[in-house]
């Protein structure tokens, strides 16, 4: 799931992200191009029902490839996704536009 929250002047866009219970995973980190693709940097909160959940903050006017990477060893593309777009591996990225 994808929820956009556009700040009254329209200059920035906090985004959350969250992946169902059903991903069964017991990690999982939000990367893209808004972070250099980082396995680190974006944390998801594990929530109480067995969903990750993290909210980011994104300039507007753009698009931006994104994965979830789950317990540091698996990609998942996200079901609510904008788009997806071919990347050079052969698979595609969930794309967000702001």
């Amino acid at each position: 799931m994808l929820k956009k929250n556009y700040s009254k002047t329209g200059s920035s866009c906090r985004v959350t992200f969250k992946l169902p219970s059903d991903v069964s995973a017991e990690m999982v980190h939000l990367c893209g191009e808004f972070n250099d693709w980082s396995p680190t940097k974006h944390p998801m909160k594990k929530l109480k029902d067995g969903s990750f959940s993290v909210t980011v903050s994104l300039e507007p006017g753009q698009s931006y490839r994104f994965r979830y990477l789950l317990d540091n060893e698996r990609w998942e593309n996200d079901w609510d996704a904008d788009a997806y777009v071919a990347n050079q591996y052969g698979t595609e990225d969930s794309l967000i536009t702001i």
